[in-house]
């Protein structure tokens, strides 16, 4: 990178730190709800920014698009259908959460069942905030910077210090985010990275389709990617395809209800909220974009395949190269600072979560109960520094597993979907279900995910592609088959277990009915009046959503 981009993203970075030191000056962080919450003072704009920059990050824009290089617009899914359920999120189950005043999903977990359901959830979220979702955002965004601007080679030193290097530098300046500004900072910082990753992130597909197209023309690239690559465009999965047309009806919706109506790291943002009516308006705009997101995280991808013929080494390596190759040189600082921006969203918002959790769901129960709010924020501050140097000292060692790192993400939080959903959805539903219905499921539902996927799923793959072997079988779409048939996908997986978990705590509702009555309280610390027009614009965006299948 040349001088200008240096100073453009210097100059972009201490923008977004101004903005979110000035936003936050005012507000009070020795209180929970200041420090958690952010004084419950968020609009909508800020709560929908915070969400995408929540969840998209290096290893979705660079994972994604490697996945749609190698399998085309199917991939889109993860995106598309995330608006539905963003829809259900905001209509039915952020009511019934804000009512309550809750800071947590725990503590509804508490207030529905019991103080130790609550501690297990906690737990739970905790370790794949912590050994999962940190450390892997910290790899691959450091991955991406590596790669995408060609470091080790500009600055002369091994790609393995680049990578540790990075990882120390984004988790340092993500922790002070995080840990010392509290959520309205991460939301604030959230909100101005939101604009410029939609800026950033369209220049890429809009230079790729004007060097695909003839004269610079868009709509002449954009006709020539279609009538080129017709296969790129289906977005009817075959069996042995990353996502299958088949996992839309099973194991997919259950997945994007869990991160998007029960994860804490996510609805955080709305509970932050002035009202619920600002909650689910900035929820439902955050949902109408994510359907828009594809333009980012998949359509580079293919445009990627179409202007390397399909010969990458790795799949993953799409975006990286397509960045190089299309965006020109005084591009390059500004798009470095809006990616720099995406990856530290993804890790501070995350921390301030994992702060919240063990700050108001463990520290009072079980290391001071009569602890003061001051002492309660204090301790989530020392839990996040705490996890924040476990994560940086795990993120570089990811190499050694670093294939297909959004799939791997994916199967891997897999085991906490189903048993989280499950529980919060009977919770909402039903009164009789007993509290050790819900420590059951949350223990053995998770464990019964992860023997299927790392002991059984391995097995029968291995048997299935040694036996091919000695048929002499090599075709790769055979193989791909063969091994796609061996065992269920894991989104399969996800939606039978979440449908035997479901059936169990019905059952043990059946036999040994809870004898505590359930009843739901009512906070007056916001306006809790729904927006009138949340659910004619939810049919909107979910017809909207409908017609892209229909289209491809």
């Amino acid at each position: 990178m040349g001088t200008l981009s240096i100073i453009s993203f210097l100059g972009f970075t201490s923008l977004v730190a101004f903005i979110a030191w000035y936003a936050t000056r005012k507000t009070d962080e020795k209180s929970a709800d200041g420090y958690y919450l952010g004084g419950r003072s968020l609009g909508y704009i800020t709560i929908a920014g915070s969400l995408l920059l929540t969840n998209l990050s290096a290893e979705q824009i660079v994972g994604l698009n490697g996945q749609s290089f190698a399998q085309g617009v199917l991939v889109m899914a993860w995106e598309t259908l995330a608006a539905i359920s963003m829809i259900v999120t905001a209509i039915y189950l952020l009511p019934k959460y804000m009512q309550s005043g809750i800071t947590t999903i725990p503590e509804f977990i508490q207030e529905r069942f019991d103080a130790q359901a609550k501690s297990i959830l906690s737990i739970l979220f905790l370790v794949a905030f912590g050994v999962v979702l940190l450390p892997t955002i910290l790899y691959s965004g450091s991955l991406a910077f590596s790669t995408m601007f060609n470091l080790p080679e500009v600055l002369g030193v091994p790609q393995s210090t680049i990578i540790w290097v990075s990882v120390w530098s984004i988790g340092i300046i993500g922790s002070i985010y995080a840990i010392f500004g509290g959520l309205k900072a991460v939301a604030v910082s959230d909100l101005v990275n939101a604009i410029g990753l939609l800026i950033g992130g369209l220049l890429i597909p809009v230079f790729g389709l004007m060097m695909i197209g003839d004269g610079g023309s868009v709509s002449d690239g954009l006709t020539k990617l279609w009538e080129a690559n017709p296969e790129k465009f289906n977005a009817k999965g075959e069996i042995d395809s990353f996502i299958p047309f088949s996992t839309i009806f099973t194991g997919m919706m259950i997945a994007q209800m869990y991160y998007w109506g029960t994860n804490q790291s996510i609805l955080q943002r709305v509970f932050g909220a002035k009202s619920l009516k600002e909650g689910q308006k900035g929820m439902i705009l955050a949902g109408f974009v994510k359907f828009l997101i594809p333009i980012i995280v998949v359509l580079p991808g293919i445009i990627a395949w179409h202007l390397f013929d399909g010969n990458l080494e790795n799949a993953d390596q799409a975006y990286p190269a397509l960045v190089r190759k299309v965006l020109p040189a005084g591009f390059l600082g500004f798009f470095a600072a809006v990616l720099f921006g995406a990856v530290l969203s993804s890790f501070n918002s995350l921390l301030n979560s994992s702060s919240t959790l063990f700050g108001v769901d463990l520290y009072r129960q079980y290391f001071n109960s009569n602890a003061s709010e001051l002492k309660m924020v204090k301790a989530g501050k020392v839990f996040g520094i705490v996890l924040a140097i476990i994560s940086m000292t795990i993120a570089p060692f990811i190499v050694n597993a670093s294939d297909g790192l959004f799939s791997y993400i994916q199967e891997s939080l897999g085991s906490l979907s189903g048993p989280i959903l499950a529980v919060v959805v009977v919770g909402m539903l039903t009164k009789n279900v007993p509290a050790i219905a819900v420590k059951i499921v949350l223990t053995v539902g998770v464990l019964m995910y992860l023997i299927s996927q790392f002991v059984l799923s391995p097995y029968f793959v291995d048997a299935a592609m040694a036996e091919a072997a000695l048929k002499g079988i090599t075709d790769i779409k055979a193989l791909g088959i063969i091994k796609a048939k061996a065992y269920p996908h894991f989104l399969h997986i996800m939606g039978i277990l979440f449908v035997i978990n479901v059936g169990f705590m019905l059952l043990m509702g059946m036999l040994y009915p809870n004898t505590k009555i359930y009843t739901p309280k009512i906070t007056e610390e916001i306006n809790i009046e729904p927006w009138k027009y949340a659910k004619i614009v939810g049919v909107i965006i979910t017809l909207l959503v409908l017609s892209t299948y229909f289209i491809f």
